[in-house]
């Protein structure tokens, strides 16, 4: 019986820390950079965006969902860059097809895609804004945001995501969660005005790099205070609705965010300045469209209908309707 609940808990452990199960920034921060995004838009495009600003946000986080439908969904997220050696930065081909090339699609999808993505939906967008088509210019603006914002996390640059190779688990959700959680009320989110991005594919690498140069001091700084401080002060409790769970203290926290220098705030603000910017960049490059035309438009039903069977998928963890999850 013994051997049995403690396969039991190893199991429930390690589903805990599975990549699956390690969202980014969390729903509040994925949420906070798309709508705070829309506020860095020139004029041709604000009003558009501030009148479905609701829908930008609150879709913000269908790509984590859709994790449990789609089984390709989780390489989209992130890629483990540290795996192709110690300069992967010069040895991984910037294009797709050079990359696949190099080291076949299957090892991509293994190790994650995440520039490639970025400048997939960013693709995707254009052509929804050429067509003037409602749903998809909303569809694929709020999933290009929350695509563009995982790459703003140091910790979805790494094969030790998690810190599971250095006995950090649940180091990834108090980077991304627990830090904004406590500290994003009092961010500074005037980050300018969108900019036209010359080459998307470059913007994404440079993300990813500048991400990954803050791998080091994200898992050292958390090591070196696990040394100094107790459990009984690294660890607090509070009630999450009705549960008791147990969370980094406030205090740990704290000294963790002074350590960084602020550097969660800093790649949040970076994140949302670079969502405005590719947002504005697929408008221009479909040739700017008036996007008055749409004012009269409303969400069509079929989009309603796929947003809804993803909520419900959420919830319940099953496929409704004809069982098909809602995908790019």
């Amino acid at each position: 019986m013994k051997i049995k609940i403690t396969l039991l808990l190893t199991a429930l452990l390690l589903l805990c820390f599975n990549r699956e199960t390690t969202y980014s920034w969390g729903f509040y921060g994925h949420k906070r950079i798309n709508r705070m995004a829309v506020l860095t838009l020139p004029e041709p495009m604000i009003g558009f965006y501030k009148k479905h600003i609701d829908y930008i946000t609150e879709h913000a986080v269908d790509p984590d969902k859709r994790r449990y439908a789609v089984a390709a969904e989780g390489a989209r997220h992130y890629i483990d860059i540290d795996h192709y050696g110690e300069n992967p930065f010069e040895t991984v081909p910037k294009r797709w097809k050079d990359a696949v090339n190099k080291f076949t699609e299957d090892t991509l999808q293994a190790y994650g895609i995440v520039p490639w993505h970025v400048e997939k939906m960013f693709g995707r967008l254009v052509e929804a804004f050429k067509k003037e088509n409602l749903d998809l210019i909303l569809h694929y603006s709020a999933d290009l945001g929350h695509y563009i914002a995982d790459a703003h996390v140091p910790l979805h640059t790494t094969k030790n995501y998690n810190g599971q190779l250095t006995n950090q688990y649940g180091i990834h959700g108090f980077w991304e969660s627990r830090i904004p959680e406590l500290k994003a009320d009092d961010y500074d989110y005037f980050v300018g005005k969108a900019a036209f991005i010359d080459k998307v594919l470059d913007k994404a690498w440079e993300t990813v790099k500048t991400s990954h140069s803050e791998v080091d001091s994200v898992l050292s700084f958390e090591a070196q205070l696990t040394h100094e401080f107790p459990p009984d002060r690294k660890y607090s409790y509070e009630n999450r609705g009705n549960v008791l769970t147990k969370v980094y203290s406030l205090e740990f926290t704290n000294r963790y965010n002074d350590m960084l220098n602020g550097m969660v705030e800093r790649r949040m603000r970076q994140a949302i300045i670079s969502v405005g910017s590719l947002w504005f960049t697929a408008w221009v490059n479909a040739g700017q469209p008036n996007l008055n035309r749409l004012d009269s438009q409303e969400l069509s039903d079929s989009l309603k209908k796929a947003q809804l069977q993803e909520e419900l998928l959420w919830k319940t963890g099953k496929i409704q309707g004809d069982g098909k999850g809602h995908d790019d």
